[in-house]
């Protein structure tokens, strides 16, 4: 049953699903067309050690791919571990018109395993049903046809699900905050270096106005002192720029973005993005676009230059 509240549609995925246009976001609930599991009873205590024992389980059983994941959940006895190919899934579901932006959470049907009470029909010769504890595909010729159930509905939806990367609401993968930890690390120096200079160069020419208005004190008139605070609005305006910068630069990396070099100064930024595809390449462009910053792709490569004036 849904203890979590959740009331979003819940759509059942599978390979013989119809093309769908939606205009909200929703809940997906994979068959087992999708996903490989295993029930084992491992001596660990939470779920990031069971996790990352998965690959383990599956050594042999399946094809490790870049887009592999795990997904794991603590039953009464034992630990459920799911493997699934995230590249293989958001492929199909564009394919039947669904945007990763309209996915909320994405859920397994052996996690919902208590409500199958009835198979559930998945096109016109397949079904879902519960067979030696476990939610299986299984020909529509095997059951009676009235004991199929029609669909599944909000109440089937999990209490845990995964969210995909590159959706609305993202969590990253461990791998993914990790580079972009060490991005905003790279931001976080490029603020240190140019906020220490800056603090040197003004610590000095605030004691040579001081030493100078000393020496001359008609130099004190508020026409000669609004001349030089604008020296040091200036130095700030340029500085507020840069952040500006760094900030919608940092919004623009999602999942298959990586920021490979980057620089600034009071005149101009330039970076240069490595992109997954040419699909990820084209979002770059469009964010790049909408953010007013000129976008070159390099030839003969998956790469984007992205470059302004200030």
């Amino acid at each position: 049953m849904n203890f979590t509240g959740n009331t979003k549609t819940l759509l059942l995925v599978h390979k013989q699903m119809p093309y769908q246009t939606l205009e909200t976001s929703v809940n997906l609930m994979l068959s087992p067309q999708f996903y490989t599991l295993k029930r084992e009873e491992v001596p660990v205590r939470y779920a990031y050690q069971a996790k990352a024992i998965a690959p383990s389980l599956f050594d042999g059983l399946l094809e490790i791919k870049s887009g592999t994941r795990y997904f794991v959940s603590k039953e009464e006895n034992s630990w459920l571990f799911i493997a699934y190919d995230i590249d293989e899934i958001e492929e199909f579901l564009e394919k039947k018109g669904i945007a990763v932006d309209k996915v909320d959470k994405l859920f397994f049907s052996e996690q919902g395993i208590e409500n199958f009470d009835k198979p559930i029909k998945i096109g016109d010769s397949e079904a879902l049903a519960v067979l030696n504890g476990s939610v299986v595909v299984i020909p529509q010729v095997a059951l009676e046809e009235e004991s199929l159930s029609q669909d599944i509905n909000h109440s089937f939806t999990p209490a845990k699900g995964v969210t995909l990367e590159g959706g609305k609401s993202s969590i990253f993968e461990k791998k993914d905050a990790y580079i972009l930890a060490a991005v905003f690390s790279i931001f976080a120096l490029i603020f240190f270096a140019e906020g220490m200079r800056y603090a040197q160069e003004n610590t000095t020419e605030i004691k040579e106005m001081e030493a100078l208005l000393q020496s001359h004190p008609s130099l004190k008139s508020s026409y000669t002192r609004e001349s030089i605070g604008s020296k040091y609005r200036s130095i700030n305006k340029k500085e507020r720029k840069k952040r500006e910068v760094i900030n919608r630069l940092s919004q623009m990396i999602f999942k298959g973005v990586t920021l490979t070099t980057f620089s600034i100064d009071d005149k101009e930024f330039h970076a240069v993005f490595d992109c997954k595809n040419q699909k990820v390449v084209k979002k770059l462009q469009d964010l790049a676009r909408q953010q007013k910053f000129n976008a070159i792709r390099v030839p003969k490569s998956n790469s984007l230059k992205i470059g302004a004036v200030l």
